[in-house]
């Protein structure tokens, strides 16, 4: 996991900077923190991150929803989703963006490794199959 680049996108700055201190005692680099769509779209066109956590009632003009899809198809940066729970509702939108994971943040480093890991193998895989379907 040398220099995983992750992007934190939360709208409360405490939840914020624990996931940030997580991150790194866990090995990862996640300087960088947004508390919008429009600054994680601005973040994202700046800087070549690996993956994006990302609150999935993040508040703001740009939901999450339409924040994901655009990371997603512009950048082909991997999403997860943190939440504090995720009802059928919000689940059955939150699957259209393609999501590798869901977190509920009441979690433990251990799971957040864990997931981490999960999405940036399973966006791995995603890119060689690409690749290898153009005839790569």
């Amino acid at each position: 996991m040398p220099n995983v680049k992750i992007l934190v996108v939360e709208d409360e700055s405490t939840m914020a900077s624990e996931l940030v201190h997580r991150l790194r005692t866990l090995g990862y680099t996640a300087s960088e923190t947004a508390t919008s769509g429009e600054e994680a779209l601005k973040k994202a066109s700046e800087n070549p991150f690996d993956l994006v956590l990302m609150d999935i009632r993040l508040k703001g003009d740009m939901d999450c929803l339409r924040t994901a899809r655009e990371i997603r198809a512009s950048f082909d940066i991997p999403v997860v989703y943190l939440a504090d729970y995720i009802d059928d509702n919000t689940l059955l939108q939150a699957k259209v963006t393609e999501p590798c994971e869901y977190i509920l943040k009441a979690f433990i480093e251990q799971e957040l490794h864990m997931n981490i890991e999960a999405a940036l193998y399973k966006h791995k895989m995603s890119v060689l199959r690409k690749f290898m379907a153009e005839g790569g």
